[in-house]
């Protein structure tokens, strides 16, 4: 019997071993995972206590993790369930139907076969529960089925602004394309100036006399002539500013993100709160094609995505990093549709001279729009580098984008046709939501 003992407790002491050196030592916690992950989070899965912050923390603890991760983008959507709808006591009845409290109540990861779109783990009925008084007393919803409240390009559960009746009206008689159709300019340069005056332009000045004792004095001479012609150098941001790390005098070859951030607060932080950079949020290595679900180009497979994966960094083209960064690596059907879409010609347009910039739509435009903030006392224009900030649900890119160009009907539309999507929008809606319409009747009803 001693044998038996001691066997066991080899192999005890030998599956504590295992697992305590896989969960404080190893990278790979695979053998943790219950279930694979959603698309919005299968990138960072491998680090758990990126949604598990405490071992017996329950539904509070990762609550707080979603929001950790969340909470700006529910604050911009003017979240229309936020959790204090549901702590309310004159709700309590619904919580007793959906405890929207928590996000995991209608977002519980690894179960994929019962995850949809947006990550959603619960059937499509979930709005008729607690508004089902609508289909029976609106006469513009009697008759629609009740799954269709958030899948027929009518509502969103977090953010509706671009569907509420009043806005609805407001915009009711928009044509398909705006007489001035553009998108926001960028300010940087009247930006830069008006928070630094002082600041002098260092397009005539010199590299480090270091590095012709580094790198061979031709190639530091093209580097040096390109940078001449870039932002950086009209900002006076020199050699030094991105390769020697701040109050040290070491000098890196090849600089990181936290080089960037140092000026580019916004775009850093917002690329790390999207799919390109979540990863390096977490502490994890950078993602690279080979590793998502999409489909990619074979030779950008083993590329890791960083600033300098997009934009050159001793140039100043921000053309590149608009369309041609993109399709070196996307290589779904709406991707590779792009060149031959109606946006498509109108950027080879605008690359061409033919038409100005800011009338041209790229891969950026609609995925990296630009937005306005208030930055050291002045308005900024800066370019969101979350691109799924806006894009899911996408009737949330109508308001920030599409409307720079088009009518609210057509966008409407257009978002809710997934054959016009993957066609890069080249052609019609096939078919017509009908909320104008119906915001009209209502209003002429309570009349």
């Amino acid at each position: 019997m001693r044998w038996i003992w001691l066997t066991w407790l080899s192999l005890s002491l030998g599956l504590c071993g295992y697992y305590g050196y896989q969960v404080y030592a190893s990278d790979d916690k695979s053998h943790f995972l219950i279930g694979e992950t959603s698309v919005g989070h299968f990138q960072i899965e491998l680090e758990c206590s990126a949604c598990h912050s405490e071992v017996f923390g329950g539904m509070e603890s990762v609550n707080e993790s979603c929001i950790g991760c969340h909470a700006e983008e529910l604050e911009d959507a003017h979240d229309s369930h936020p959790k204090s709808k549901f702590t309310d006591p004159r709700n309590a009845d619904r919580v007793d139907i959906l405890d929207a409290r928590y996000c995991i109540t209608c977002h519980t990861e690894h179960q994929p076969e019962r995850t949809g779109e947006m990550g959603v783990s619960l059937p499509d009925d979930y709005c008729w529960h607690c508004h089902q008084e609508v289909g029976e007393e609106r006469e513009s919803h009697k008759g629609l089925a009740f799954d269709t409240c958030a899948s027929a390009g009518c509502h969103n559960y977090h953010d509706n602004r671009a569907l509420y009746e009043a806005f609805l009206l407001e915009h009711a008689d928009e044509p398909v394309l705006k007489a001035l159709a553009r998108k926001k300019a960028r300010n940087w340069r009247a930006w830069h100036q008006a928070v630094h005056p002082d600041t002098e332009s260092l397009s005539s000045g010199s590299y480090p006399e270091q590095l012709e004792t580094r790198f061979d004095s031709a190639a530091i001479a093209g580097i040096h002539q390109d940078w001449l012609g870039s932002a950086h150098a009209e900002a006076g941001v020199d050699c030094v500013g991105c390769h020697q790390v701040e109050n040290e005098p070491v000098w890196t070859d090849s600089p990181g993100m936290n080089s960037c951030a140092g000026c580019h607060t916004l775009q850093t932080d917002s690329f790390q709160a999207g799919k390109h950079g979540m990863r390096l949020a977490q502490g994890l290595s950078a993602i690279s094609p080979a590793m998502s679900r999409k489909i990619f180009t074979e030779e950008s497979q083993s590329l890791e995505l960083s600033c300098n994966s997009c934009h050159q960094p001793h140039q100043y083209d921000t053309r590149y990093a608009e369309v041609e960064a993109c399709l070196g690596c996307h290589a779904d059907d709406h991707s590779l549709q792009f060149s031959q879409s109606p946006h498509g010609q109108l950027w080879e347009q605008a690359r061409t001279g033919l038409m100005p910039e800011d009338q041209a739509v790229s891969c950026a435009t609609c995925h990296l729009p630009r937005e306005t903030r208030r930055v050291k006392g002045h308005e900024k224009v800066w370019v969101n580098h979350n691109q799924n900030h806006n894009l899911r649900p996408n009737e949330k890119m109508i308001r920030s984008v599409c409307m720079d160009c088009h009518g609210l009907g057509f966008a409407i539309d257009a978002l809710a046709d997934q054959d016009l999507i993957q066609r890069n929008f080249t052609g019609r809606p096939a078919e017509r939501i009908p909320s104008i319409e119906m915001a009209i009747k209502r209003e002429q009803e309570a009349r």
